[in-house]
């Protein structure tokens, strides 16, 4: 499977300029444009491009402010931007490095120039992104952390927010693990968890997201999820554990492993939060514990 392609968001009110960018740098990456700022802002939340071309002198909003109000941007605040200017004293490169930017191209482009500079920054911008990703997986189970999970939470809170779709929300615990550990030993502990994990994703749409949330705990989180297709998909979880038939003879409930889960759904608004979401999750796990185990609750 080839790797995706970086994304570069090119926006320039020049058609020539445009042109020029887009002949230069379309074979290598994906290509999206906007001719001015509030179209730049909404393309760059569509898309999470990795690097942002950005004319300085444009009608409207300018380049400064354009670049300003990407770095406000919930999970843009770390965009790449290149300023493209035909301005060349060094108050105006101060100004843009002030807010953020990483480099300067100046007008007329020079083709191998432009092509040489977005490299480097992409290369860089690579590099961090795989730092990135092993900084967010779980060393044992190879999903996602709760690192991982705070930052998808946030950024698809942010974006049912402005959508008003509904975000469901499972959290999971493995049924007396403790006692599976102190019967069986750590490293059937963790094998144990490696086959719930196994069990946990093979339930899951492809757009929805799972994280280990620490020790014998998990949570997935299903975008555009109203409450009865989370039930589906917790009670599937529930069921696909269980049918691993992990021997647990120390368990208080079954021969077998088994989890128990609870279950939200909500749809955000102004003054809410989504460690709410969480919160009402992990309420409806203590009551699936208190009655009885190896089920699922919900709100």
């Amino acid at each position: 499977m080839s790797e995706r392609k970086q994304v570069i968001l090119i926006v320039d009110d020049t058609p020539i300029n445009l042109q020029i960018l887009i002949e230069v740098l379309g074979e290598e990456y994906e290509i999206v444009f906007a001719t001015n700022g509030k179209d730049a802002l909404a393309m760059a939340e569509i898309n999470q491009p990795d690097l942002v071309l950005l004319d300085i002198q444009m009608p409207g909003m300018n380049g400064y402010e354009v670049c300003k109000a990407l770095k406000s941007i919930p999970h843009q605040e770390g965009v790449s931007i290149i300023f493209l200017t035909a301005m060349s004293q060094p108050e105006d490169e101060i100004a843009g490095l002030k807010l953020g930017a990483v480099d300067y191209i100046t007008k007329p482009f020079h083709p191998d120039i432009v092509r040489l500079r977005v490299r480097n920054q992409l290369e860089l911008k690579r590099l961090r992104d795989i730092q990135t990703r092993f900084a967010m997986l779980d060393g044992l189970t190879g999903i996602a952390n709760r690192r991982a999970l705070d930052e998808h939470l946030g950024r698809e809170w942010f974006r049912s927010l402005r959508s008003q779709a509904a975000l469901s929300l499972i959290m999971l615990d493995v049924d007396f693990f403790k006692l599976y550990n102190d019967t069986y030993g750590h490293l059937a502990g963790d094998d144990c968890l490696k086959r719930v994990t196994a069990a946990l994703l093979s339930s899951l749409r492809a757009s929805d997201f799972a994280a280990r949330y620490g020790g014998e705990e998990f949570v997935t989180l299903l975008y555009e999820s109203d409450k009865e297709g989370a039930l589906v998909t917790a009670e599937r979880i529930r069921a696909k554990v269980e049918s691993l038939q992990i021997p647990h003879q120390s368990s208080q409930i079954s021969p077998y492993v088994t989890v128990s889960l609870g279950m939200a759904t909500f749809v955000p608004s102004d003054g809410s939060a989504p460690d709410h979401l969480i919160n009402m999750a992990d309420q409806m796990l203590y009551r699936a514990k208190n009655n009885g185990r190896n089920r699922v609750e919900y709100m």
